[in-house]
């Protein structure tokens, strides 16, 4: 814990939502400074443009980032290149160890941003002002289509780790920002013991949306479901970040918050966005930049992991980034029925380690692991590790509903998924710890495979 967290967990309560109430309207004002009005209307004009109109946009922004990359970062210097693909790809390695390579602007120049590591190493990236306003445009323009706008009453589930113990003695287990009434609810303290505690904050607050991990708030409405509770005031929307939304987990939460549950894919280090749409389908959208699908020979594909150049990422250039994610294509001839021609995505499928690897099955999905749950009662939420090729540890958070039929069927599911040839080790713990990001990782995948 740092210093400046000892001395704020010490501060009365009151005190403590006062510098967060303050804190959080200082970076707002940075955000929405500068550039941001005029990326929000450009960005609602964006909505009207016709296929020609777009394209010339698009080259526009790739020309302009094109300039700035190859002529004020040190690391990109070499790439006086016009053919994206004659560019190197970038691996998370370089992004640290040659951060002061890449980065086009000064920290003091610029605005900084860490990325949370839930793969073991911690990033930081250096933003323009321009681009950080443009990111949160698009952001809010998002958001806004589906009736968000700062100052509705919002429940925010992210990675700051600033309650105690002793506060959840007392019944507080979020932080409150007054001043754009949002309510930011620690991760890290979700389990059955402190559920009341969460439940009646919740209906107490009765937010009109949500946003944040969906497995927290997964974790909370699985509680609830099981005991037959749902809010009192129904939610809106909840807008999932930073983690994969299974499909149970859409399930389960859109029955307890009887909310829509609208999904989009972003980073902390700036990759492009993937926005979900007033129709349900995931839209790349190419003015922030471009993904490229490639198979384990990084050839193009259709469903595969994603190299990213992003358009706002001026500061720290991110070209043919490795960022560790997947995504599956959808067919190109696929319309929309909201009428968008930006490209469509048929799935997010998560990390490139979010699979489990069988010499029977191949790679198992995370998505495909998530389903061997289904019919199954009594399992609170369950971890899958995988250290060796042939084995895998299976932890498992269970209620009074588990028994030994229960558990016949998670184990029959789970061994359809990864075939008869592989050993699984079963662990019943009370907890599964979180990443010291806040985020939880459904899977974790140690092996070194290519």
């Amino acid at each position: 814990m740092s210093k400046a967290e000892k001395v704020f967990k010490a501060t009365p309560f009151l005190l403590q939502n006062t510098a967060i109430s303050i804190w959080n309207t200082r970076l707002y004002k940075q955000r929405h400074n500068g550039d941001y009005n005029y990326f929000r209307c450009f960005y609602k004009s964006t909505e009207d443009m016709s296929n020609n109109d777009i394209q010339n946009e698009i080259n526009k922004k790739k020309k302009y980032f094109h300039a700035i990359v190859t002529s004020k970062s040190e690391w990109y210097l070499p790439y006086k290149l016009t053919d994206l693909k004659d560019f190197p790809i970038l691996e998370k390695e370089d992004l640290i160890s040659s951060f002061d390579k890449i980065k086009t602007i000064n920290e003091s120049e610029g605005i900084t941003s860490h990325t949370g590591g839930t793969t073991g190493a911690s990033m930081k990236v250096v933003y323009t002002k321009s681009n950080m306003q443009e990111r949160f445009a698009i952001l809010d323009h998002f958001r806004a289509k589906h009736g968000y706008e700062l100052g509705k009453k919002t429940a925010w589930f992210s990675g700051k780790n600033l309650i105690s113990d002793k506060d959840l003695q007392k019944g507080i287990c979020s932080h409150y920002d007054f001043f754009n009434k949002i309510r930011f609810y620690s991760t890290f303290h979700i389990n059955e013991k402190n559920f009341d505690v969460y439940w009646k904050s919740l209906n107490k607050f009765s937010p009109e949306f949500i946003v944040g991990f969906p497995f927290s708030v997964y974790e909370i409405c699985e509680i609830a479901d099981r005991r037959g509770l749902s809010l009192k005031n129904k939610v809106n929307v909840f807008f999932p970040n930073a983690e994969n939304l299974l499909p149970h987990y859409r399930e389960v939460i859109g029955r307890v918050l009887g909310c829509k549950i609208i999904d989009q894919y972003a980073s902390s280090e700036g990759a492009p966005f993937i926005l979900e749409c007033v129709e349900g389908s995931l839209h790349i959208n190419p003015f922030t930049g471009i993904f490229e699908v490639v198979d384990e020979n990084m050839e193009p594909a259709i469903e595969g992991e994603v190299l990213v150049t992003s358009f706002t990422t001026v500061g720290t250039p991110l070209v043919r980034y490795r960022i560790g994610d997947r995504i599956r294509l959808a067919d190109p001839n696929k319309t929309c029925k909201c009428g968008s021609s930006f490209p469509l995505v048929e799935n997010l499928e998560g990390r490139k380690t979010d699979f489990i690897f069988s010499f029977e099955r191949g790679r198992i999905s995370l998505a495909n692991l998530s389903n061997s749950t289904k019919g199954t009662k009594g399992i609170v939420c369950f971890q899958v590790i995988q250290e060796v090729e042939t084995e895998i540890s299976v932890k498992i958070v269970i209620n009074d509903q588990y028994n030994k039929s229960e558990e016949d069927k998670f184990i029959y599911a789970l061994r359809e998924r990864v075939g008869n040839n592989i050993n699984i080790d079963v662990k019943y713990v009370k907890d599964i710890p979180r990443e010291k990001s806040g985020k939880f990782r459904f899977v974790k995948n140690n092996l070194e495979l290519k």
